[in-house]
């Protein structure tokens, strides 16, 4: 008995090392793939028709306001204004009537003089996975520019490359917040379970709908 019981604990000792090893490699690799596309000054971030923002609470938990929504909606304002982008679509989660994403971003730009043209909402953002593949999807986006943390991009690519489109992430200053390693340490988890929906087990998006072309403006 205490010779099987030796035998499983090895055995899980082995598979926990092999999949601390699997994580760090595919994290590895979506890095190689993706930092080159990044650019962390907004002057240098190349040209696309259309910017996706994704949505993230506009308050923090603790209270006080989230810096990391606030230089989404910054940086994308000002993409718009030096013509890096001609389009934003916001794109978060909707889950109540009293937390809606794409609303508070498109109420934040609207203050930071961005015209209605400008913007398409995306209701049903409810993940990255879900944002980028609505993008294309029901929107008709095939070159996009991903507004984001530098943290947040490399995943956020990983996806529109597996997707076929031509895409490229813009970083946005990352000023952090109390226990910003729980969301870095996540994103390393998020990375490898990202493969495993594009690689593995074929995951889709909660919900697609009909197509919805986003009309540039001149």
């Amino acid at each position: 008995m205490l010779r099987l019981l030796k035998g499983l604990l090895k055995a899980l000792l082995v598979g926990l090392v092999l999949l601390v090893l699997g994580v760090v490699a595919i994290n590895l690799w979506v890095l190689h793939q993706t930092q080159s596309r990044i650019e962390h000054d907004v002057l240098l971030c190349r040209p696309q028709p259309v910017g996706l923002v994704f949505g993230t609470a506009q308050w923090l938990r603790a209270g006080g306001p989230n810096p990391y929504y606030r230089a989404r909606m910054e940086t994308a304002a000002e993409l718009l204004r030096l013509n890096r982008v001609q389009h934003l679509l916001l794109s978060g989660d909707n889950r109540t009537r009293y937390y809606n994403e794409p609303v508070s971003m498109w109420r934040s730009l609207r203050h930071r003089n961005v015209e209605d043209a400008h913007m398409t909402l995306d209701y049903a953002g409810f993940s990255t996975f879900d944002s980028v593949v609505r993008a294309k999807e029901v929107f008709g986006a095939k070159r996009l520019m991903l507004i984001s943390q530098a943290w947040h991009l490399p995943r956020a690519l990983f996806i529109a490359d597996a997707l076929g489109l031509d895409a490229t992430g813009c970083a946005v200053p990352d000023g952090g917040i109390a226990g910003e390693w729980r969301l870095r340490l996540r994103e390393w988890l998020a990375r490898a379970a990202t493969f495993g929906d594009l690689y593995l087990w074929g995951r889709e998006p909660y919900f697609l709908g009909p197509l919805e072309p986003i009309q540039l403006s001149p």
